[in-house]
């Protein structure tokens, strides 16, 4: 990396100058990384919120569906087995209900976890920042 020209003006600035303006510039870096990750964490919450109602309505009016037609096999499959073995189209049917069931919870919850919620952006351009400074230091 070759140095950067410096003008004429710069070269005569008191180190007192320049550490003001450094620390103006850093004061207002640091403010608008703030500010970055609030907007950030505020867009995380709301894609939170919203997913957790939509999981909620969504899941209330599934459950509902989901009865009728669990009745609806479990009469059907009744219809299989003789008499003596009505008990064992509950108990498929509910195997598979809750096989299905567990599968969807879990999905949700890795949606959940915190990884997927960092602020990444915020992270990124503290990283680029840290790296630009590095790089002026040098």
């Amino acid at each position: 990396m070759q140095p950067t020209p410096v003008s004429p003006e710069h070269e005569q600035r008191s180190l007192a100058e320049l550490l003001r303006e450094l620390s103006a510039e850093t004061g207002t870096l640091v403010r608008k990384e703030v500010a970055l990750a609030k907007a950030e964490m505020s867009d995380k919450m709301s894609q939170v919120s919203s997913g957790i109602g939509s999981l909620v309505v969504g899941g209330a009016i599934l459950l509902a569906g989901l009865i009728v037609l669990l009745d609806a096999a479990v009469i059907g499959l009744s219809n299989a087995f003789p008499s003596g073995l009505l008990w064992l189209s509950p108990l498929i049917i509910g195997l598979i209900v809750l096989i299905i069931g567990f599968a969807i919870v879990m999905k949700g919850r890795s949606n959940l976890k915190a990884a997927n919620l960092a602020p990444q952006r915020t992270t990124s351009s503290l990283q680029r920042d840290k790296e630009f400074a590095k790089e002026q230091i040098r």
